[in-house]
C-alpha cells in the first residue's frame, strides 16, 4: 500500500523560501503523478501543483505560477516543491497526494484525480 508523508513546512517571513518534500513507501513513483494541494482556514482545498514522475511534466495553479517549482529526484521515490517568494495568502497545510497517470498532469490536478493523500504540513507566512 502506498503511503507518503510529507516534510518541510514551518514558519517563514513573507518574500521567504520553503522546500517541502513528498517521501513514497514504495521503490519508485514511475507512472504516478504526485500533486500538491493546500487548505487554508476558512477557504476550499486549491490544487497548488502536480508533476508526472516518468517525465518530469508540471502544472502550476496561477497562484503560484513562477514562484513555485515542483521536482522529483533521480530515484523516483521523493517529489519537491520549492516555494519561493512566500506570501501571506501561502499560508495553509500543504498536503501531497498520488495517483496513477491517466491524463494530462493538468487534469490529474485541476480534477483531483489522486488517490493517496499524505498527512500534511503546516506552512506559515507571517513576519
Amino acid at each position: 500500500q502506498l503511503q507518503l508523508v510529507e516534510s518541510g513546512g514551518g514558519l517563514v517571513q513573507p518574500g521567504g523560501s520553503l522546500r517541502l518534500a513528498c517521501t513514497a513507501s514504495r521503490s519508485t513513483l514511475d507512472y504516478y503523478v504526485i500533486g500538491w494541494f493546500r487548505r487554508a482556514p476558512g477557504k476550499e482545498r486549491e490544487g497548488v501543483s502536480c508533476i508526472s514522475v516518468s517525465d518530469g511534466s508540471t502544472y502550476y495553479a496561477d497562484s503560484v505560477k513562477e514562484r513555485f517549482t515542483a521536482s522529483r529526484d533521480n530515484t523516483k521515490t521523493t517529489v519537491f516543491l520549492e516555494m519561493n517568494r512566500l506570501k501571506p495568502e501561502d499560508t495553509a497545510v500543504y498536503y501531497c497526494a498520488a495517483g496513477r497517470l491517466i491524463t494530462s498532469v493538468q487534469n490529474m490536478c485541476t480534477m483531483t484525480l489522486l488517490h493517496t493523500w499524505g498527512q500534511g504540513t503546516q506552512v506559515t507566512v507571517s513576519s
